[in-house]
C-alpha cells in the first residue's frame, strides 16, 4: 500500500511539475541574474574590419544597460562566433552558438553570404535573431516568426539609390554588381525598381568581387556617357572601379549602399579623395559620425575598443539598442514566446537612426528610413534621406 501511495505521489508530483509554465530560469540562456546573448560574424578575415566595429557597438549597447543595473536585474552576457562571414564556415558558428553556447536569443549575423545559410538553423531552433547588418531580402521576406531586421533591407537600399539618382536629374543610368549571393540579392530588385520607373539602363556590368584591374569595364561606361552609375559592390570591388574609372576620366554620379559607407578608406584606396568626389552612399544610418547627434557613441567606443568610430558602429548601436528595448518590454520573466511577441509589434527610436524602428505581424524588416552620405572635407557626413516605397 505505501509503496503504489509513493508512486502515485510520484507520477502527481511529475505531473504537477510538467503542467507548470516554464519559468525564464529554465530556458537556455537565462537565469535569475545574467541574459546570455550570442552573435556571429567576421571576426577574423577580410571583411572582419566591417564585422567588428559593429560588434564592439553592440557591446558598448549592453554595457549601458548592465551600468544602469541590467535588463530587470539581469545582466547581459555578450558572446561571438567567428563565420568570416563565409556560408561554408556559418552553419558551424551557427551550430556552436545555439548548440553549445545556448543564448537566449542571438543579435547579430554581419554578412548577407553566411547569413543565408544560417537562417534555417535559426529556424529549426527556434531562436530569436535579430539581425544588424546582412541585408538580403530573402532572410526576413517573407515575415518568419523567429527573424528580425533593424538593418536596411536590400530591397529598400537598392530602391533608395535608384531614387537618389531619379532626385538628381539622371537619366542614362548604368549598373554595376558582383556575382555572389550578396551581389544577386540587390540585382533582382534593382531591376524591379527600374521597371516600375520606368527606365532600362544603358548597360548592367558583372565585375570580380577581388578584381585587380577594372579599367576595361570603366573604358566601357564611359563610351556610353552614362550620368549616374549605382554600385551593387563590397569595397574589395568598388575601390578599383572608382580608381580605374576617375584614371580615364569617367566620374559620373556614383552611388552604393552600405557595405561602402567608409568612403574616406575608399578615396585612400582609390589614390586620391578626388576619385570619390561624386561618390553617394545610401545607408541605415541618419547621422555622420562627427555630427553631435552620436557624438555619445564615438567618444565611449573609441574610449573602451580603440576604434577609429565609423557607421559601422551605426548598424550596431541600432540592433543592440532594438534587443535592449526588446527585452525590456518582455517583462522580469521572460520567454523566447514573449520576446518574439514584443518584437512583432515594436515601435521605438534608437539614437543613431534618423527614423523609428517599426515591426508589424507581417513586416519584420524593422527600418526603412535611410540616411545619403558623401566625403565632405575628409569627412563622411551626412547629406540628406529618403524613405524608399515600393
Amino acid at each position: 500500500m505505501k509503496k503504489s501511495i509513493c508512486i502515485l505521489y510520484s507520477t502527481l508530483l511529475v505531473a504537477g511539475v510538467a503542467l507548470q509554465p516554464i519559468s525564464a530560469s529554465a530556458q537556455d540562456g537565462i537565469t535569475s541574474t545574467t541574459i546570455k546573448i550570442g552573435t556571429m560574424g567576421a571576426l577574423s578575415g577580410p571583411l572582419a574590419p566591417i564585422i567588428v566595429p559593429q560588434f564592439n557597438a553592440i557591446e558598448a549597447v549592453f554595457e549601458e544597460a548592465n551600468a544602469a543595473g541590467g535588463i530587470h536585474g539581469r545582466k547581459i552576457l555578450f558572446v561571438r562566433e567567428d563565420d568570416e562571414c563565409l556560408p561554408s564556415k556559418g552553419v558551424g558558428a551557427v551550430r556552436k552558438l545555439i548548440h553549445e553556447v545556448k543564448p537566449f536569443i542571438i543579435v547579430g549575423g554581419g554578412c548577407s553570404n553566411a547569413a543565408i545559410a544560417q537562417k534555417p538553423e535559426i529556424i529549426a531552433a527556434k531562436m530569436p535573431w535579430i539581425i544588424t547588418a546582412a541585408t538580403a531580402d530573402a532572410l526576413s521576406e517573407p515575415a518568419n516568426p523567429y527573424i528580425f531586421t533593424s538593418m536596411s533591407t536590400a530591397w529598400s537600399e537598392t530602391y533608395g539609390m535608384l531614387q537618389y539618382a531619379i532626385d538628381q536629374g539622371k537619366t542614362r543610368i548604368a549598373v554595376v554588381w558582383q556575382p555572389d549571393a550578396w551581389g544577386k540579392a540587390r540585382l533582382e530588385p534593382l531591376k524591379e525598381a527600374l521597371k516600375q520607373k520606368g527606365i532600362t539602363p544603358i548597360a548592367i556590368e558583372e565585375v570580380a568581387v577581388e578584381p585587380s584591374d577594372l579599367t576595361p569595364t570603366a573604358l566601357k561606361l564611359k563610351s556610353l556617357n552614362p550620368d549616374a552609375v549605382l554600385m551593387l559592390l563590397y569595397p574589395k570591388a568598388a575601390v578599383p572601379f572608382l580608381r580605374d574609372s576617375a584614371k580615364i576620366g569617367m566620374q559620373p554620379l556614383s552611388i552604393g549602399g552600405s557595405p561602402l559607407v567608409e568612403i574616406d578608406l575608399m578615396a585612400k584606396g582609390a589614390g586620391s579623395a578626388d576619385a570619390v568626389k561624386n561618390v553617394r552612399i545610401v545607408a541605415a544610418p541618419g547621422f555622420g559620425v562627427d555630427d553631435p547627434q552620436v557624438a555619445k557613441w564615438k567618444e565611449r567606443i573609441e574610449k573602451r575598443f580603440g576604434d577609429r568610430f565609423n557607421l559601422y558602429h551605426l548598424f550596431g548601436v541600432a540592433g543592440g539598442q532594438f534587443a535592449v528595448e526588446a527585452l525590456k518590454r518582455a517583462g522580469p520573466n521572460p520567454t523566447r514566446e514573449k520576446i518574439i511577441e514584443v518584437m512583432s509589434n515594436l515601435q521605438t527610436t534608437v539614437d543613431v537612426y534618423a527614423g523609428p524602428v517599426k515591426c508589424t505581424p507581417t513586416d519584420h524588416q524593422c527600418h526603412k528610413t535611410l540616411g545619403i552620405f558623401a566625403l565632405k572635407d575628409g569627412r563622411v557626413s551626412g547629406v540628406g534621406s529618403t524613405t524608399p516605397t515600393r
